[in-house]
């Protein structure tokens, strides 16, 4: 039996397949900046609607909503601290009434201090458990139940960190949070498997974000970039790509799935020198 692969001439052209978010309205928290923008943004040049969230004390996600409308999409901005429980219940049913329906959720809340163990603040351990997996329960929760009394499936998306899956000093809560944060995506996908949600998992490496240029300096993020495989810290951009995919319904397959988007961070020490 002949294997060999046909003349390339005989190949049919192949169209660029582009995600396609058309028709879908998403929920994005944290989107005033950094990945959570990054991924609001993202899904909207895809086609979809967002509900744009963003803490009362933090970034006005003004600047986010200007992006999305520049892309044709609609953006609605709800303010809320997703940290509270009545306020992610607020968030949920202000975007309900607003934009009548949620197909995807992006949970992106995330908080987190670099401390030494032994001096880390027992309440600043605290804060940063509820600011990460706290409030990913509480939003997913509030949305998987919309979604399910509204049948017809849902995408949901957790942002966590290669942190769940590296001991990354001095970052004990982060890691601790994040790593709480995967192994409760996999647990949600199996219990929604009957109601055909999705969930999944993104794992971040290191990405250049307002955060992270408040710890480093310009010269330090070019430096450290240039030495991860891919040569360069990621984007928002990156991230919210991925996101954007896992809410399509070409990702219609993948549920209870963590994916690395990380430009080969956690392979950085044993990678063959270039």
């Amino acid at each position: 039996m002949d294997l060999v692969s046909p003349p390339a001439q005989h190949i049919p052209n192949l169209e660029v397949i582009k995600v396609n978010l058309e028709g879908k309205i998403a929920l994005v928290t944290g989107a005033a900046g950094g990945i959570g923008q990054g991924c609001a943004v993202e899904l909207a040049r895809c086609g979809a609607d967002v509900v744009v969230n963003g803490r009362p004390d933090g970034t006005s996600p003004a600047a986010t909503c200007q992006q999305i409308e520049s892309l044709g999409r609609k953006a609605t901005p709800i303010e809320a601290d997703v940290f509270e429980r009545s306020a992610c219940a607020q968030l949920v049913s202000g975007a309900l009434e607003a934009v009548g329906r949620i197909d995807i959720l992006v949970s992106n809340p995330a908080s987190g201090r670099r401390c030494p163990f032994l001096e880390f603040d027992p309440d600043e351990f605290e804060r940063n458990i509820k600011g990460t997996l706290n409030a990913g329960f509480h939003m997913a929760q509030l949305v998987a139940r919309h979604m399910v009394d509204r049948g017809g499936g849902g995408k949901i998306i957790f942002i966590s960190s290669v942190h769940a899956e590296m001991p990354y000093p001095p970052a004990v809560s982060y890691n601790a949070a994040k790593a709480g944060l995967n192994h409760m995506t996999s647990s949600i996908a199996v219990e929604l498997f009957q109601h055909r949600i999705n969930v999944n998992v993104i794992n971040p490496g290191w990405i250049d974000t307002p955060g992270e240029r408040r710890d480093f300096t310009e010269e330090q993020i070019q430096r450290e970039g240039q030495k991860l495989p891919w040569g360069r810290m990621g984007t928002s951009a990156d991230i919210g790509r991925a996101a954007a995919f896992l809410a399509s319904d070409d990702a219609d397959y993948i549920t209870g799935t963590t994916l690395r988007v990380d430009g080969g961070f956690v392979y950085k020490d044993v990678a063959p020198p270039a």
